[in-house]
């Protein structure tokens, strides 16, 4: 795919990223050269796996055991939240320190009503699904009703085309019930699909998750899991894939499900029986229950592309843990996205 194609899969982002792109007029007196772009982003986003060496989870950790940098320019952390715990405004929009002492103990005033995390779950019901069907159905049931009361939790499907079959909500019976009325059908479109559940995941703040069942390759999609992967860093989503031996004896596959989950962050799992599939969904279910939340304005950065972000522990514990986090997004230009998942740009962007 050349450049100017994949221009074409990105589109504006929501909370998480909120791109304002405005070109100055250009005076009679300047030359090409001379015209720019001003881009002002507002805020940064990441969710932050911590691990000790044995992959238990790390908790307990403050504001200021986390050092962030964007293409090496330090960055100080606005808002952080730590698993279920309520979010904390550590700094103010303007830079200045947020004065009330927050619950935790860390600096910062607590943002009633950002706890829990925003899932969608996209469940294939190609006809790739006509075995195992009923199990997995059965799986992604239980996994709904596992999570955390504080999380909302959208149900969509997809075979060629994506069907969202409950908007996110908490009502645990009304995912559940759009669950069981899937039924297995057409061909896979799994990238177009989970560009579009990336795309309404954008528009939210806080932890936002997409856990995928797929069982097996895609192939009728018009976008390639590069175009999604690089979507959901810029949009600080995380995606997690639960997938069968079906789509593990397809190397392609197993590839880019790998590739996509872990450049946003998440994992994948290849599941060999309808066990595996419950103990998949129960991992994925203790990660998002363990991540922090960690926002901030980014300093001022002439890149226009793609920006790097390394996180690092500080502290006598640093080198003991290991974190799990995107690494960086791309600055992105507004697109229009149909429902079917077909793409068509808008204005072209100005290259620089």
């Amino acid at each position: 795919m050349n450049n100017r194609n994949r221009s074409l899969v990105f589109l504006g982002l929501g909370a998480g990223l909120l791109l304002l792109l405005s070109t100055a007029p250009k005076p009679a007196a300047q030359d090409e050269s001379s015209q720019h772009l001003r881009v002002n982003v507002d805020l940064v986003q990441l969710s932050i796996a911590v691990t000790d060496k044995k992959g238990e989870y790390v908790d307990g950790l403050k504001p200021q055991d986390f050092e962030i940098s964007e293409d090496k320019i330090p960055q100080k952390i606005a808002t952080f939240e730590a698993g279920g715990s309520p979010n904390h405004q550590v700094i103010n929009a303007d830079g200045t320190p947020a004065s009330i002492e927050g619950a935790s103990g860390s600096p910062g005033s607590e943002i009633a009503g950002l706890t829990g995390a925003n899932v969608f779950i996209l469940f294939d019901t190609s006809n790739y699904m006509y075995r195992g069907f009923v199990y997995a159905q059965d799986a992604i049931a239980d996994f709904v009703r596992s999570l955390d009361t504080t999380n909302k939790v959208a149900f969509y499907s997809y075979s060629r085309n994506l069907s969202r079959a409950t908007l996110l909500t908490a009502d645990r019976y009304q995912v559940v019930n759009g669950v069981r009325s899937t039924v297995a059908g057409d061909d896979a479109a799994l990238y177009n699909s989970l560009l579009l559940t990336v795309k309404d995941a954008s528009r939210l703040t806080g932890r936002k998750a997409i856990v995928v069942f797929s069982n097996g390759p895609d192939n009728a999609s018009s976008v390639p899991p590069e175009d999604v992967a690089e979507l959901a860093q810029s949009t600080g989503t995380i995606i997690y894939i639960v997938s069968t031996r079906a789509a593990e004896e397809q190397p392609v596959s197993t590839a880019a499900f790998a590739r996509v989950s872990q450049a946003t962050g998440g994992k994948a799992y290849f599941a060999r029986n309808w066990r595996d599939e419950k103990d998949a969904f129960a991992a994925i279910r203790e990660d998002i229950s363990h991540l922090y939340t960690i926002s901030y304005y980014p300093q001022a950065n002439p890149n226009r592309g793609w920006r790097s972000i390394t996180v690092k522990l500080v502290g006598p514990n640093a080198q003991k843990y290991r974190i799990r986090t995107r690494d960086g997004y791309r600055l992105l230009q507004p697109t229009a996205i149909t429902n079917s998942g077909n793409l068509s740009a808008s204005a072209p962007a100005q290259a620089h």
